[in-house]
């Protein structure tokens, strides 16, 4: 299947993994308020933790090794059969952890964690990264979407006040469950399971446990926030409730991001083993161009309207969510960049410990800005030390690969598409100004106009210079 229609199909897949339960957000927070919001939030943050420990780093791992497999039919069934193997112990016994933390150590949030059980379940038969990392991107779109759609349904349905939370958790966490398993059937024909020893089983664990290190590093500042600030900000479950909603967009859109990264990891990978170099610097540098493209809208467009956004879409007890949203649209940029870095250069060259580097300097960075800021500033100390992580990361990855890669070319990306993406923020500000009331109507007209003026600047550059990823002649 091409790259475009793996790109299409692997988007749609991570908007509605995304989207669904960012439609049922505002049904949700008019529900249960802001305390109802954090403390859900709680919950599932350390609900996902325990999946990520679960899962080992297979995310990036699986799919690389399968995709450099995926010629050699007998070296594929039994590369995915050793990995299924050292997935299963893993997952097992991180099950077994999570129902330790539920019955021994959870507070109040202990019967919406027990409902969220089935995500660690669910940690046992996830092959996504074996569907990945063969190009099988179609079954996983088609299948989770029909699974997330049946319980965004069912949340309208079924959530009717705040003591229903456990409801909200148990449909997430069973729509979670049933999505692997639909997708497992789709391995039929394409790989098969046969027993191999343990210690081959077990050499996937070292070079799984090095990618874990970063993915938990990269949930410390993703994930910990949500936890940190229900323990150190004074009303933390308050608190966590406006950040948790403030984040939740800013994951949505960065969905988008991990979507095209996801899709050329594996692409690169087999480039890589194929010793296409060449084609692999043209797919990097047009992949970089893409995100910085995207990113830079999506940053300046939410920050210029964001403040409008968040009591229209939450309500009005959530106003201080857009607020927060302004500076954590900008990590959008910062993700985007250090997502090509990792999944088209790092990765596929299986130099994980830069990408390790990288993100345990950002998670340190964070937990110390946030040790620092959120007794003090509550959520918003969350905010700047996300910031701070976001920026490390490319900036490590920066001094660990600037003599190997254009990075001229790639950060003069950054500054064009910023230029342009500020003078959409003052548009849209400008309109903004002539529209003083708060309605769905006017927020639609100042998107609708940031769009023309980011997407008519675009255009004029790309023509000027005969470059940008859209056109088919490049200097």
């Amino acid at each position: 299947m091409s790259t475009r229609k793996n790109a299409a199909y692997n988007i749609a897949y991570r908007m509605f993994s995304v989207l669904l339960p960012l439609v049922t957000a505002p049904y949700l927070s008019r529900v249960v308020g802001k305390d109802g919001v954090g403390l859900y939030s709680l919950a599932w943050s350390v609900s996902y933790i325990f999946c990520l420990i679960g899962m080992l780093g297979l995310n990036d791992y699986g799919v690389r090794t399968i995709a450099q497999a995926r010629d050699d039919r007998e070296q594929l069934d039994r590369t995915f059969s050793g990995i299924w193997q050292m997935q299963l112990m893993v997952a097992g016994a991180t099950l077994l952890a999570w129902f330790g933390y539920v019955f021994l150590v959870a507070g109040e949030e202990k019967e919406i964690a027990f409902h969220l059980t089935m995500m660690s379940v669910s940690c046992l038969c996830s092959f996504d990264w074996c569907l990945m990392g063969l190009d099988q991107f179609k079954p996983i779109a088609l299948r989770n979407t029909f699974v997330k759609l049946a319980a965004a349904g069912c949340v309208f349905l079924f959530v009717k006040e705040k003591a229903d939370l456990w409801i909200y958790g148990f449909v997430w966490s069973l729509a979670t469950l049933l999505g692997n398993l639909s997708c497992a059937v789709t391995l039929k024909g394409k790989v098969r399971y046969r027993r191999v020893p343990l210690k081959e089983s077990l050499k996937h664990l070292g070079p799984c446990a090095m990618l874990f290190i970063s993915v938990m590093a990269v949930n410390i500042y993703r994930t910990m926030d949500k936890v940190m600030v229900s323990v150190m900000a004074e009303d933390g479950i308050v608190q966590n409730g406006l950040y948790e909603n403030a984040e939740k967009v800013i994951y949505c859109l960065s969905g988008f991001i991990s979507a095209i990264g996801t899709v050329m990891m594996p692409k690169v990978a087999y480039m890589q083993k194929k010793g296409e170099t060449e084609r692999i610097a043209r797919h990097i540098d047009r992949s970089m161009d893409l995100v910085i493209c995207m990113v830079s809208a999506m940053a300046f467009g939410l920050a210029a309207v964001a403040d409008r956004f968040a009591p229209l879409f939450y309500g009005e007890e959530f106003r201080y969510s857009g607020t927060l949203m302004v500076p954590l649209a900008f990590t959008l940029i910062m993700i985007g960049f250090a997502n090509v870095i990792r999944t088209q250069v790092v990765l596929p060259r299986k130099r994980d410990h830069i990408f390790v580097k990288s993100v345990c300097c950002g998670a340190a960075v964070n937990l110390a800005v946030n040790a620092c800021l959120i007794p003090r500033m509550g959520s918003m100390g969350a905010v700047i030390g996300t910031l701070a992580a976001e920026m490390t990361v490319p900036l490590v990855q920066f001094f660990i690969l600037r003599k190997e890669l254009p990075y001229g070319d790639y950060i003069s990306y950054v500054g064009v598409y910023t230029v342009i993406g500020g003078i959409m923020l003052l548009a849209v500000r400008w309109v903004g100004s002539m529209l003083p009331q708060e309605t769905w109507l006017n927020l639609g007209i100042m998107a609708a106009a940031g769009a023309a003026v980011y997407g008519a600047l675009c255009l004029v550059w790309w023509k000027l210079t005969g470059t940008g990823v859209f056109l088919l002649k490049r200097k």
